[in-house]
């Protein structure tokens, strides 16, 4: 005796579920390794108790680090950080920002590094101790400058 399934109203034999399974089971991995730099993005800390540290990155298959730098660093500048220094040796960026008149800054840096035949870059925005933000902005914020090497 055969064992069925009913799928999308029908009954499929057995060997068949099995090889839909492995269908779909492929389908959802190549699926997940079509990242964003939103479903990247993360976030540590706890509001008010704690620094809180967001994250985020991205690889672009077909860009050279050494080239995206320049951009990156404008990408910076258009978000409104200031202090922003360019470490070419190491393919990255430091910048700050103090929005509260505390002065107590909040600091960026952003990575370009090679990966495979593209680059991968990273990207960590802190806020200090007491300091709160909205995540959805920082999101979009860092996603801009990120996204800004494809450009």
């Amino acid at each position: 005796m055969a064992s069925f399934f009913i799928i999308l109203g029908g009954v499929l034999p057995l060997k068949k579920q099995v090889v839909l399974a492995l269908l779909f089971a492929v389908v959802g991995v190549s699926a997940s390794h079509a990242q964003t730099c939103e479903s990247n993005f993360k976030v540590t800390g706890v509001p008010l108790i704690t620094a809180m540290n967001y994250k985020t990155s991205y690889v672009f298959p077909k860009v050279k680090a050494d080239q995206v730098l320049k951009t990156l660093a404008q990408a910076v500048a258009a978000e409104g950080f200031l202090g922003i220094q360019v470490d070419k040796s190491l393919g990255a960026i430091d910048a700050y920002q103090e929005t509260t008149g505390s002065g107590r800054e909040q600091t960026l840096r952003i990575v370009a590094r090679k990966k495979g035949a593209g680059t991968r870059v990273d990207a960590m925005f802190n806020i200090q101790q007491g300091q709160v933000t909205s995540e959805k902005i920082v999101r979009k914020g860092l996603c801009d400058i990120v996204m800004s090497a494809a450009d």
